[in-house]
């Protein structure tokens, strides 16, 4: 592939079969890119990496551009409510259980001293 081609994109079958032929023939990263005319050995790399980690599937996700920012997942709103009522009654339970904490540590504290 000649250098003035920016951006060119391999379908996920065409990655399958580099990778393949590449290990089935016993070839080189810069042979098979060679063959297969892609512009960049370390394309094969990426390709091969992916295909042993997550097989031929992985190879159908588009991994181009940035990362995701981390938006917040927008939630549907009877699962909002739920999860906002378990955290109120998890507060609650904390907020006795400090409580509860307290007047036994308390008890304990006045059994010492009235021994």
């Amino acid at each position: 592939m000649p250098k003035g081609q920016p951006n060119k994109r391999y379908t996920p079958e065409f990655k399958v079969k580099v990778v393949e032929t590449m290990q089935k023939e016993h070839l080189s990263y810069r042979e098979v890119a060679r063959q297969f005319e892609i512009a960049n050995h370390s394309m094969v790399a990426r390709w091969e990496r992916i295909y042993l980690e997550e097989g031929a599937e992985g190879l159908q996700i588009e991994r181009r551009g940035r990362k995701s920012t981390g938006r917040p997942v927008k939630l549907k709103a009877e699962v909002e409510e739920d999860l906002i009522t378990e955290i109120q009654r998890l507060r609650a339970e904390n907020a006795y259980l400090k409580k509860l904490n307290a007047l036994f540590s308390e008890r304990v504290r006045q059994e010492k001293k009235h021994k």
